[in-house]
């Protein structure tokens, strides 16, 4: 029997840090070595970042976007471990700085780990390049418990970004976050965010297509963290193979060679 693959956790007293090491345990194809949590962090076996890096061939981080730019810097200036990251909301620099770490390490990036949403966005992009711009509309609706701090989410600008790519244009040139107000009429090939907070939603995620007598809504949702978990895993076990370079769920999946 192949020896376990050696997982580290970042943030993890947060819900998905909690949920990984959860799911970690009771996978025999894996070894949970170390959780971490912000520096100083004491208590519940956590030990501190640097040391967890050293035992670990994979760390699966769901933290936040500064974070895990910070985590994604030290695992390149080590040369390893492997990063799976599911950190939403990066600005341009946080991207920037994870994209040249992936030139020296395998890293995971994507906005969720579900299996089902990840088929949702192959769905989407086919959806896109079928119907045309010019008599076909899309609005993506997303919703997330009161406590998630971004907006759209991670998964809605990934759903965002299969459309774009399926019309064959740049999402940043055709989004539409919001409407308040005398906006007028909705210019033509924009694609539309709406966003719903509230209560213990895990994620509901929905891209409609809206045409003069019909629409076509393409759905996902999320009955629980264990989905997300499921797939980090899946991500973790396929990078650790992995040359470095910046990947995402469809290449985990097999998508992005189709």
């Amino acid at each position: 029997m192949p020896q376990p693959l050696k997982i580290a956790v970042a943030g993890a007293l947060g819900r998905m840090g909690r949920q990984m090491a959860e799911t970690i345990a009771a996978d025999q194809r894996l070894e949970l070595v170390a959780r971490f949590h912000r520096p100083g962090s004491v208590g519940e076996g956590l030990v501190e970042r640097d040391e967890a890096l050293a035992l670990a061939d994979v760390v699966i981080d769901f933290t936040t976007p500064a974070a895990s730019a910070e985590l994604a810097k030290a695992c390149a200036a080590r040369g390893s471990p492997a990063l799976v990251i599911g950190s939403t909301g990066f600005a341009p620099p946080e991207l920037a700085a994870i994209a040249e770490a992936a030139k020296t390490i395998a890293i995971v990036r994507s906005g969720s780990y579900s299996l089902g949403l990840n088929t949702l966005t192959g769905l989407v992009e086919q959806a896109a390049r079928a119907l045309r711009h010019d008599d076909c509309d899309i609005e993506i609706l997303e919703a997330h418990h009161r406590f998630k701090v971004d907006a759209p989410s991670g998964t809605a600008l990934m759903l965002g970004e299969a459309a774009a790519r399926g019309r064959g244009i740049e999402l940043d040139d055709v989004a539409r976050r919001a409407r308040d107000g005398l906006v007028g009429p909705r210019r033509a090939g924009e694609i539309g965010f709406a966003v719903l907070r509230g209560g213990g939603i895990v994620g509901e995620h929905s891209v409609s297509f809206l045409a003069e007598g019909e629409t076509l809504t393409l759905s996902h949702t999320a009955g629980d963290r264990s989905m997300f978990a499921r797939g980090a895993i899946a991500a973790a076990l396929w990078v650790a193979r992995r040359p470095p370079g910046e990947y995402d769920m469809r290449d985990v999946l097999g998508f992005a060679a189709v």
